[in-house]
């Protein structure tokens, strides 16, 4: 299927349709931000930028709070997608906003990306990883501005959606790993995880085009995904790949040392990475953990972004529900 496009060798071809399809992504989020409809101020949400959680300039996130509040907000830590490799805080400002509109304390961050940074060297980089190092900064810095740090909720789509379901596994299981300690010494466990239409397991992207077709452009992105994210050789179910695949580690039906908090996944039909989060929900039953995974049928890859479309704000209802329920 893939090999039908020669013109290019595949690995560059794969690295280019997928950097395209990014792109493409990030001119569109853009540009969106010009219509006044999206404006904070507008929705009386208001926005404190570029504050540094870490030592990488890369380390830094947004602040998005409603401006008149009543008592502590309920936190979000919302980690954007785009394959690992690029897209950001600042093309993931939507998701910040409709959560700051329903009164959270949302905080959405930047983190270091593949292929300069390749797993495990690119979370951790020898240091702790980034998404358990801006939790740890969340759990202290969150009173100042305006939060609850004892109800903190975990968030991300796509490559963000494998991130936050690492770091509840690094919260609660005791890993070896240094850079998963941030997110334990913190002392404060996530109440809720919202992993979206993620890709929750990196390696073996085989596994998403065996017995059916796909466009070659959704194939080349699924393995560039794969090929920019992990290093040459890096198998499945090896230990060292445990954390880029943090599907297969539930799967393996190891009971954590601390519960693992409430989850809530949705994809939708014509993503072809619905098959993971479906995965998701058979691991977290047979481990007890209450969980909500729903489908939306004929929606595409990271439907929820497109908010003016029924499926989306159905979408977002459910979420919000769900963590009403969590939360109370």
């Amino acid at each position: 299927m893939v090999a039908r496009c020669r013109s290019l060798p595949v690995r560059l071809r794969r690295r280019t349709v997928g950097r395209t399809i990014d792109q493409g992504f990030g001119a569109l989020s853009r540009t969106s931000r010009w219509i006044p409809a999206s404006w904070p101020r507008l929705h009386g949400v208001e926005v404190r930028r570029d504050l540094s959680y870490g030592p990488d300039r890369a380390h830094r996130l947004d602040v998005w709070r409603l401006r008149e509040r009543a008592g502590p907000l309920p936190v979000v830590l919302y980690v954007h997608g785009g394959a690992f490799r690029s897209l950001s805080k600042d093309t993931h400002w939507l998701m910040a906003l409709v959560f700051a509109r329903r009164g959270y304390l949302v905080f959405n961050i930047d983190y270091r990306l593949a292929p300069r940074f390749k797993y495990p060297a690119g979370p951790a980089a020898h240091r702790p990883a980034d998404v358990c190092r801006a939790y740890d900064w969340v759990v202290r810095h969150a009173e100042e501005h305006g939060g609850d740090p004892t109800r903190i909720v975990l968030a991300g789509e796509s490559a963000g959606a494998n991130l936050v379901t690492t770091a509840a596994i690094a919260a609660c299981y005791d890993r070896p790993e240094a850079w998963t300690r941030p997110i334990r010494r913190s002392g404060v466990m996530p109440r809720a995880v919202l992993p979206m239409c993620g890709m929750l397991q990196v390696t073996d992207p085989e596994r998403l085009t065996r017995g059916r077709s796909l466009p070659v452009w959704t194939a080349d992105a699924l393995f560039s995904c794969t090929g920019d994210y992990l290093p040459d050789g890096l198998e499945s179910g090896v230990p060292a790949s445990e954390l880029a695949d943090p599907l297969l580690w539930l799967e393996r039906g190891v009971r954590p040392d601390r519960p693992l908090p409430p989850f809530y996944a949705a994809a939708g039909t014509r993503d072809p990475l619905l098959a993971d989060s479906l995965r998701l929900g058979r691991a977290l039953a047979a481990l007890d953990v209450p969980h909500r995974v729903e489908s939306y049928e004929g929606e595409v890859h990271a439907f929820h972004a497109l908010i003016w479309r029924p499926a989306a704000r159905a979408c977002w209802k459910s979420q919000v529900r769900f963590l009403e329920e969590v939360l109370g």
